[in-house]
C-alpha cells in the first residue's frame, strides 16, 4: 500500500473514529485498515490514534498529523488533475442527504440535469428530516435548514426561506379567519417536534422588528414536514411552513395564507460539508449545480 492510501485510511479515522465503520465506508478488511496505520505510525514514529474497545480518538500528535495531512492531501489530489482540470469530467460516487420534501419536490426531479452534465457521477442520496453526523456517517454534504449549531463544517448558506402561516378552507369555515395576534386564542395549530431534540416549536410572528413567540392549542404533534403538511390539509390546525412547501398547495386552493403580515422570521438554508481543502471535484460541481438549483427554485 503507497503513502497516499495510508494518509487516507488515516484521515478517515481520525474522522469516523471506528475501524470498522472506516473498512466499510472505505471498502476493504478491518485488518488492512489497522495494518495501514500500523505502518504509518511505525513510518512517522508517532502513535497517532488512541484505541479503546469503543472507538479510537487522536492523540496529541495524531492531532497535529491530521491537519498536516489534510493539507498534504489537498495538495497532492490538486497536483495530481493540474494538466486535466479543464478536459477530465468529474467521475465517481456522492453521498448526500437532504430533508424529505426538498429532496421530492426539488433536487429528484432536476437529477437527470445534472446527470446530463456530469455522466460519470453517481448520487446516494438519503432523504431525511433528522439530522446526520457528516463524519460518522460517510455523507459528502447535507443540506440543512435552520439554524446551524457550531461545527467544524464548511457551510455555503445559500439563501433565507420565507415561511407562511397556513390553513385549509375547512378548518377556516369551522375556526374563522386569524387576522391578529390576538385572535389566535381562539384557534389551535399542528405542532411540529424537531427530529433531532424532540423539542416541540411555539409559533412564532416578527412585529416590530422583534421575533415573538406563544404556544397554542394542539391536538396532534408530528416530527416531520410530509405529515406536518398533511395533518394542516385535514382541517386539524395552523401551520408556519416555508413557502416552497406548500406552493402548490395554495395555488390550487386547498390551504389558505392567513396572517401575512405577521409571519415567523425566514430560515437559513445551506450546504454544509466537511473540510474545504479536501472537496473533490464531483463535490464541487455538485455544489455548485444545486446551490443554483435552489437560489431558482425557493427564491
Amino acid at each position: 500500500m503507497d503513502r497516499i492510501d495510508e494518509l487516507k485510511i488515516f484521515i478517515r479515522l481520525a474522522e469516523s473514529q471506528s475501524f470498522t465503520r472506516t473498512a466499510d465506508l472505505l471498502h476493504m478488511p478491518r485488518s488492512t485498515v489497522s495494518m495501514a496505520l500500523q505502518d504509518l505510525e511505525q513510518r512517522v514514529g508517532a502513535r497517532l490514534l488512541q484505541r479503546t474497545t469503543r472507538q479510537v480518538s487522536l492523540t496529541e500528535d495524531g492531532s497535529a498529523f491530521y491537519e498536516r495531512a489534510l493539507r498534504l492531501l489537498a495538495d497532492y489530489e490538486e497536483t495530481e488533475t493540474l494538466f486535466r482540470q479543464s478536459t477530465a469530467k468529474p467521475g465517481g460516487k456522492l453521498r448526500i442527504n437532504v430533508p424529505g420534501r426538498l429532496g421530492r419536490l426539488i433536487i429528484a426531479p432536476a437529477l437527470p440535469d445534472f446527470f446530463a452534465a456530469f455522466p460519470d457521477i453517481e448520487i446516494d442520496m438519503g432523504v431525511t428530516d433528522r439530522t446526520v453526523d457528516l463524519v460518522q456517517e460517510g455523507i459528502d454534504c447535507v443540506i440543512r435548514v435552520g439554524p446551524l449549531a457550531d461545527s467544524t463544517l464548511v457551510s455555503r448558506r445559500i439563501g433565507d426561506l420565507v415561511l407562511l402561516n397556513c390553513a385549509s378552507p375547512s378548518y377556516l369555515e369551522r375556526h374563522g379567519t386569524p387576522h391578529v395576534v390576538t385572535d389566535l386564542a381562539g384557534h389551535v395549530a399542528v405542532n411540529y417536534a424537531s427530529p433531532a431534540s424532540g423539542r416541540t416549536e411555539e409559533w412564532e410572528y416578527a412585529e416590530a422588528g422583534k421575533i415573538h413567540s406563544l404556544k397554542l392549542r394542539s391536538r396532534v404533534t408530528v416530527n416531520n414536514a410530509e405529515a406536518y403538511i398533511a395533518c394542516c390539509l385535514a382541517g386539524l390546525g395552523l401551520i408556519q411552513i416555508p413557502a416552497y412547501d406548500v406552493r402548490e398547495h395554495i395555488e390550487a386552493g386547498d390551504l389558505v395564507e392567513v396572517m401575512s403580515d405577521l409571519r415567523a422570521a425566514p430560515m437559513p438554508i445551506a450546504l454544509l460539508y466537511p473540510h474545504r481543502q479536501h472537496a473533490s471535484r464531483r463535490l464541487q460541481v455538485f455544489l455548485d449545480w444545486v446551490t443554483a438549483l435552489l437560489m431558482s427554485r425557493l427564491f
